[in-house]
């Protein structure tokens, strides 16, 4: 069990993790003999909807009643003992006009002795439930923190932390972290990048292939080699200050093995125990099969994830309403932007659809994406907020990963002699189902990202065939995400180490190699061109199929079109402008070349091989 802190540090502790400065809690010596190891959230605002519940952890806690001073109508509403001794749970009221203040929680132990335990209730800020979110104007930059940028050597080992630095291992730490990040701001956003999608910050203290930050174990604290909960705060209010977005990654699926609660369990049923590991089958299909057993269902949602990663368990109403306050007080914190939510089919799906329907309530406008990581559209359609699904389940989840599209690419790139439906038509497929989703343009798309092969690997380095990708990420309906390095066609370090090789540190040489430097050039035309396309962000699309190994489609609103010709062949391609005079006969047929820049007559526009042709066009 971990060690338990005194109730002066303890004290401290609460106003420092809401933003004064950074302690690090498992350095705080014992000083009492009645002592609060933790309380989460470790504070929280007036003026919230979501309800607050007090984990409140410290030996023999349970033994205690507890009220909460201080007034203003802040009061317990209720205390729930957990099945340890060391839990109680304590739901507080908080009116929307309580005054910013340090309340006192009180608890008296059978003999009639008390110790307290201060308490913040902070000021919201003004507009903050009525934030923006990321949306089809965005451009995302998705990179994994410990392999992009290491900004502070200092934070590469901390006392206390059990995997260690190993800059030459594949499944070893690297040392990025958030100031790296922020050195990069200026980067991304000249990349024409407009939001930032980091894997998680959160602390992951496992003793090995802790750099991921998948498995957390603490899930109200920076990890220190990363820096502190300060500087992630600090490094969103720089990017908003650069106009960038913020999307943190969520992961209410699994925690870590070596989570501080996984040494005493607030409730026997707070993670899926079983009597033997029991990995997941993995098979999400049994969340809308209609004919599936209850046991691949029990599997699915109750199979551990890996070894290090044991399974939460959302049909706890403790541990979902601990998750729902949670995302609530990091969006409020550190005034986030948006989430991403990890292996979202893996979570009991009716507990995830009220935590993303709670999150909602108290943000409407924040946008949410979800992992749903298959190939299968209708499966993929299942998850998406007010989809009609037949068994009448409604996600509330606003957004999904199209990997369906990702996987159209992969394979239709890789497809230069083609069959009747393979290359080329694989991404007109893709699009034509589009009528499965409920909301077709809110949807991530994407090349690749951190745990699938990197694109450039996939094509096989291939120039022409990862320009051709880059236009479709910048023209097609959705919002799309880049790897980062994926912009400057990075390769892997060593195909044969898995994620381990192409998740690499961002080389900071790109301007020294001309094939990146041109790459760059060729990303940030096309992504920041984006940003002032309304007909990319919120026009219609119209696309024609055709068998050759080539895809025309336009993006069009009453005022402006983007016309998009791939041609994925070995030789040049004149465009068949007469074959499109549904649209073309209501454009003016000269437009702009947008990566030359150059006026170009449609009528007489040939297409290199491999390559591909973006005009920006305009009605009569």
């Amino acid at each position: 069990m971990k060690k338990y802190f005194s109730l002066i540090f303890a004290a401290a502790c609460v106003l420092v993790s809401c933003g004064r400065q950074n302690v690090n809690l498992s350095e705080i010596p014992l000083a009492s003999d009645r002592q609060i190891a933790r309380v989460e959230p470790p504070c929280w605002w007036a003026g919230m909807k979501t309800g607050l519940q007090l984990l409140v952890y410290g030996p023999g806690i349970a033994d205690a009643s507890a009220t909460i001073e201080g007034g203003h109508g802040v009061k317990l509403t209720a205390v729930h003992k957990g099945d340890s001794n060391n839990y109680l749970f304590l739901d507080v009221a908080v009116p929307a006009k309580a005054p910013a203040a340090e309340y006192t929680l009180v608890f008296t132990m059978p003999d009639g002795s008390q110790f307290k335990y201060p308490y913040s209730i902070m000021e919201r800020r003004q507009g903050s439930a009525q934030r923006h979110s990321f949306n089809t104007s965005d451009a995302i930059y998705l990179l994994m923190p410990d392999r992009f940028s290491n900004g502070e050597l200092a934070n590469d080992n901390c006392e206390g932390m059990e995997d260690t630095a190993d800059y030459k291992a594949f499944f070893g730490r690297h040392g990025g972290d958030i100031k790296g990040i922020e050195n990069h701001l200026d980067y991304i956003a000249d990349l024409g990048m407009t939001a930032l999608w980091c894997t998680p910050l959160l602390e992951d203290n496992e003793p090995d292939g802790s750099y991921h930050g998948y498995a957390c174990t603490d899930y109200y604290n920076i990890d220190k080699r990363f820096g502190s909960n300060e500087d992630y705060r600090a490094l969103v209010q720089t990017m908003h200050a650069k106009g960038l977005k913020m999307v943190m990654d969520c992961v209410p699926n699994h925690c870590g093995l070596s989570h501080w609660w996984m040494a005493d369990l607030p409730f026997e049923d707070w993670v899926h125990v079983w009597p033997e590991y029991t990995h997941s089958n993995c098979a999400f299909s049994v969340q809308n099969d209609p004919y599936a057993s209850k046991l691949d269902k029990e599997n699915m949602e109750g199979g551990w994830f890996a070894t290090s990663m044991p399974d939460m368990n959302l049909d706890n109403p403790y541990v979902l309403q601990y998750f729902k306050q949670w995302a609530a007080w990091w969006i409020e914190y550190a005034y986030l932007d948006g989430l991403r939510v990890d292996t979202y089919p893996y979570n009991e799906k009716y507990p995830m659809s009220e935590w993303c329907k709670s999150v909602l309530e108290e943000y409407p406008n924040l946008n949410i994406v979800g992992e749903v990581w298959s190939v299968n559209v209708p499966q993929v359609a299942y998850w998406q907020a007010g989809n009609p699904n037949k068994d009448g389940f409604n996600s509330h989840l606003p957004s999904i990963m199209d990997f369906c599209l990702q996987s159209a690419i992969c394979r239709g790139f890789n497809e230069d002699k083609v069959g009747w439906d393979e290359g080329m038509v694989r991404i007109y497929d893709c699009i034509a189902n589009d009528l499965y989703f409920h909301d077709m343009d809110n949807m991530m798309i994407f090349p690749g990202n951190h745990d699938t092969d990197r694109i450039t690997d996939v094509i096989g380095s291939h120039e022409g065939k990862w320009r051709c990708i880059m236009a479709l990420m910048s023209t097609l309906r959705g919002y799309p995400q880049i790897f980062s390095g994926d912009e400057l066609m990075q390769v892997s370090a060593d195909l044969s180490q898995g994620h381990g090789g192409l998740r690499q540190m961002f080389p900071d040489n790109w301007a020294d190699d001309a094939r990146m430097a041109r790459c760059h050039q060729f990303a940030k035309t096309l992504f920041n061109w984006r940003k002032t396309s309304d007909a990319v962000q919120h026009g219609k699309t119209l696309h024609f199929l055709r068998r050759e190994n080539c895809y025309a489609y336009f993006r069009y609103t009453d005022t402006e079109a983007v016309f998009v010709f791939i041609n994925n062949t070995d030789a040049e391609y004149r465009v068949p402008w007469d074959g499109y005079k549904e649209i073309s006969l209501s454009l003016d047929f000269v437009g702009t070349d947008v990566v030359s820049g150059r006026q170009i007559d449609m009528t007489n526009a040939i297409v290199p091989a491999h390559s591909p042709l973006v005009v920006s066009l305009k009605h009569i």
